[in-house]
C-alpha cells in the first residue's frame, strides 16, 4: 500500500508559510533513516534545492510507510506461519488417533472372537463334564 506523494506530509518538521523547513529541523529530518539516506540540507537561495529537499523528504516519508507495512506483513507472516504450524500438528495428531482408533477396533475384533472360541470350548466341556456326571 503506496501512500501517493502529494497526502504525505515530511515527519518531523513543521513546513512555515513559505515552505521551507526551519533551520534547526535539517539535520534529524528522519531520524529513523540511515545517515547515508537523509536528506541533505537545501541551499535556501535556490529554488531547484529546495525542491529537491521537499522531494527527497518526500520519498523517505514514503520509505518509512513502506518500511512500517513490511514490518507489518512480516509479523503477519510469523502469525501465518505459526497458524500453519498447528494446523500441521493438529493434522497429525488426528492421523495418529485415527490409526489408533484403527488398531484398536482391530485389536477389540480379535478378542470378541476370542471370547466366542472361548464361550464355545467352555459350553463343549460343560457338555463333556455332565455326560460324565450322567454315565457314573
Amino acid at each position: 500500500m503506496l501512500v501517493s506523494s502529494s497526502s504525505l506530509t515530511p515527519f518531523p518538521p513543521v513546513w512555515t508559510a513559505d515552505d521551507t523547513p526551519p533551520e534547526d529541523t535539517i539535520p534529524s529530518v528522519f531520524p529513523e533513516l540511515d545517515q547515508q539516506l537523509q536528506p541533505l540540507p537545501p541551499c535556501h537561495d535556490s529554488a531547484e534545492s529546495m525542491e529537491v529537499f521537499k522531494q527527497h523528504c518526500q520519498i523517505a516519508e514514503e520509505y518509512h510507510e513502506v518500511k512500517k507495512e513490511i514490518a507489518l506483513l512480516e509479523q503477519r507472516k510469523k502469525e501465518l506461519i505459526a497458524k500453519l504450524d498447528q494446523a500441521e500438528k493438529e493434522k497429525v495428531d488426528a492421523a495418529e488417533l485415527v490409526r489408533e482408533f484403527e488398531a484398536l477396533t482391530e485389536e477389540n475384533r480379535t478378542l470378541k472372537l476370542a471370547q466366542s472360541q472361548c464361550v464355545e470350548q467352555l459350553e463343549k466341556l460343560r457338555i463333556q463334564y455332565q455326560k460324565r456326571q450322567g454315565s457314573s
